[in-house]
């Protein structure tokens, strides 16, 4: 039965990656840059219920970075960058709060990153990426507030 399970989470965490990745390739004139919003950053909210989903998660934003014009940079900075929220939204005991610690991690990150790559200014980068960031994980958080009254759904297939 556990390796069922583990199957099982394996494919989940498979198809979250896929999803991610593509949103963000789809949706490059918007995913990548000082000025950005990942709408696939909604899926980065799932560890606020399970921390079952980091590895979909964290794959998922490496493939995307690989597309993305800062190269390698960005699949490194991008990724650790993906990886630290998912931590701090998973141990934040609050769904909006989470979107708020997964802002702040993400622009300090790839402000940061955009600072040392293209010596774009970091305050102003991180900013720019904060907001972005921040204004699609509030929309995740109240996509999720609206899911979480749906309980059966949340059991199958959240929790």
């Amino acid at each position: 039965m556990k390796r069922i399970l583990n199957i099982n989470i394996m494919v989940i965490n498979a198809m979250i990656a896929c999803v991610y990745a593509a949103l963000t390739i789809f949706l490059a004139p918007i995913s990548y840059g000082a000025i950005q919003m990942r709408i696939s950053e909604i899926l980065v909210l799932l560890t606020f219920y399970n921390k079952k989903y980091i590895p979909g998660l964290v794959t998922g934003c490496f493939i995307a970075n690989i597309a993305s014009p800062m190269g390698l940079w960005d699949m490194l900075f991008g990724t650790l960058a993906t990886l630290l929220a998912c931590i701090g939204i998973y141990k934040s005991n609050h769904l909006f709060l989470s979107a708020l610690i997964g802002a702040v991690i993400n622009g300090l990150i790839i402000g940061g990153e955009l600072y040392l790559i293209l010596q774009l200014p970091f305050v102003i980068n991180a900013i720019y990426v904060f907001i972005g960031e921040y204004a699609v994980l509030m929309i995740g958080a109240l996509l999720f507030q609206v899911i979480e009254k749906n309980s059966e759904f949340m059991k199958k297939y959240i929790l």
